[in-house]
């Protein structure tokens, strides 16, 4: 039998590299004679680079990079050879997660936070010749709308030290004009021939009743009205941005999907942009390299086109994902969903194990998956020796040897 393990990452330390590790030796245990493909995914937010290394290789760039408060962080970028310089992959929540910030810490990362490090992220990524970068964006720590981010790129396209004021928080960058912004026609410069993609984990909006402004009052430390009063800023920032960006040409980019030259970048009007689907991600992010030119699209399809899950799944007989949560929401954009529709093409039964489940059988049924199990709680210390006990109870409900 042929056992596709394709897990997103668990709650904890616990990455998706080494989960699918964890299912193979459980389930080996158990079914040895089994031929097992593991296949680890990511939904763009943390665990990108090791996915993607994991399976496809490439050059390792280690840097130091800015953290939320400017604080040095270790960082790198993956670079993977292919046409016209390949493809350099980032990831945010390496500079910009919100594993970065302490207990108590919540507001003042939200807002003194900067998204400097990922401008310093993207800058090594440019550096490495690639030209596709592809940039996951989960959530951010920082909530300042890409401004930190933007001014790292401006200022190394003109070659000069970006303002500090630019490097600053949503709160005192709330009160820019519109000649204290990052100068944009510098960023399209240094990104010019290049094909941007934001692999974005969700699809929340920066600005708006669901947006990620708003969600930030859901964080332990941030009262509903210092979430307002920070959505109020960065609202005042995306409408400057989304000005500004108006003006700039429409950016013709490289699609190495096609070999052929894609669509221009257009630019919606003023006050869209920051409500469309994703410009949320990474405290704002989103926004802020779409504006340049950056194509948002599914942070788990495109993880799952680069290192190959359809060709995994059509060599297999049964796929087995984890993931921390099942819910209503996986069931559309996640890893999980992602997997079960792959798998549906080939009709082939999914197997889901999660920290939580919250769905029904009807529920999951629709979305393609065939069985949810609920993990019993994953500890930093026993975790992967868990997940290694449910593997092995699996292979004897669903392997056909003996």
């Amino acid at each position: 039998m042929r056992v596709l393990l394709a897990p997103d990452r668990l709650s904890g330390p616990l990455s998706a590299v080494q989960a699918a590790a964890a299912l193979a030796r459980g389930w080996q245990r158990r079914a040895a004679g089994d031929e097992l493909t593991r296949l680890a995914l990511s939904d763009g937010s943390a665990g990108l680079v090791d996915v993607v290394h994991a399976a496809c290789g490439g050059r390792l760039v280690p840097l130091t990079a800015r953290g939320p408060l400017g604080e040095p962080v270790p960082a790198a970028v993956l670079h993977v050879p292919g046409d016209a310089g390949g493809t350099a992959y980032v990831e945010a929540d390496q500079v910009l997660g919100t594993h970065l910030t302490p207990p108590g810490e919540e507001l003042r990362r939200a807002a003194a936070g900067t998204s400097a490090g990922l401008g310093d992220l993207v800058l090594a990524a440019l550096r490495t010749g690639a030209s596709r970068v592809v940039v996951g964006l989960g959530a951010g720590a920082a909530h300042d709308a890409g401004t930190g981010a933007l001014a790292v790129l401006a200022a190394a396209g003109t070659g000069t030290a970006p303002a500090e004021t630019l490097l600053a928080g949503a709160r005192a960058l709330g009160t820019l004009a519109p000649g204290d912004l990052p100068d944009l026609a510098a960023v399209g410069q240094l990104l010019r021939g290049r094909d941007l993609v934001l692999a974005t984990a969700d699809d929340v909006p920066l600005l708006g009743l669901h947006g990620a402004g708003a969600l930030l009052a859901e964080r332990p430390g941030i009262s509903p009205a210092a979430a307002q009063e920070l959505d109020r800023c960065v609202g005042h920032l995306a409408d400057l941005l989304e000005r500004s960006a108006a003006t700039l040409p429409a950016r013709q980019v490289l699609s190495l999907a096609s070999g052929a030259g894609a669509p221009p970048a257009r630019h919606l009007g003023a006050g869209r942009a920051a409500r469309a689907a994703g410009s949320g991600a990474g405290g704002g992010a989103g926004l802020a390299l779409t504006l340049v030119g950056g194509r948002r699209l599914p942070g788990a399809e495109v993880v799952a086109g680069a290192v190959g899950l359809s060709r995994a799944v059509a060599g297999a007989d049964l796929v087995v994902t984890a993931a921390a949560e099942l819910d209503p929401g996986t069931l559309v954009g996640s890893v999980v969903a992602t997997v079960a529709e792959a798998a549906l093409a080939e009709g082939l039964p999914v197997v889901v194990v999660a920290e939580e489940v919250h769905v029904s059988r009807r529920e999951a049924a629709r979305a393609g998956i065939s069985a949810t199990y609920r993990l019993d709680p994953v500890e930093p210390s026993t975790g992967l020796a868990t997940l290694e006990a449910w593997a092995e109870r699996l292979a004897r409900t669903w392997s056909v040897r003996p």
